[in-house]
């Protein structure tokens, strides 16, 4: 089994996969409330490129973030060049890049393009996501030691 990657080698893996107008979004693909919220989610055209990565794949990208203190447990990742949104700020960013076209996406702007909303709202949909995990039979995030 491999150890995280280092810093340097983060950031050659983060230029193989993440051109620097991409976005690379980690969440958990187990729980079905996240996935359907990556699925509906329109971004706007600013991002090349947008990768989503399950939380729970063997990338060494997720073991490198959870050494970094990003708790997955506790909220999706949004990774922007070196920028690295957690949670509700992770959700306020995603809304900010998204487009208004549909219902969900009009919500979802509504919602979290207010900072303070985001906040009020997130741990809501974080016990949510336990809930569902719980009732479902699903484990929470393992940390991961690649």
């Amino acid at each position: 089994m491999a150890t995280a990657p280092s810093s340097q080698n983060l950031r050659k893996l983060q230029r193989k996969h993440l051109k620097p107008d991409s976005m690379l979004i980690i969440y958990d693909g187990a729980c079905p409330f996240c996935r359907a919220y990556v699925r509906l989610l329109r971004l706007r055209e600013q991002a090349a490129a947008v990768e989503l990565l399950n939380a729970r794949d063997a990338d060494a990208r997720i073991a490198h973030y959870q050494q970094q203190g990003y708790d997955l447990n506790q909220g999706m990742l949004v990774v922007m060049g070196d920028a690295v949104h957690a949670g509700a700020d992770a959700v306020h960013m995603l809304a900010a890049c998204s487009t208004r076209s549909g219902w969900f996406n009009r919500c979802n702007v509504w919602i979290f393009s207010s900072r303070a909303r985001s906040r009020l709202v997130y741990p809501l949909l974080r016990a949510g996501r336990r809930i569902a995990l719980l009732m479902l039979g699903i484990p929470l995030i393992r940390k991961n030691h690649h």
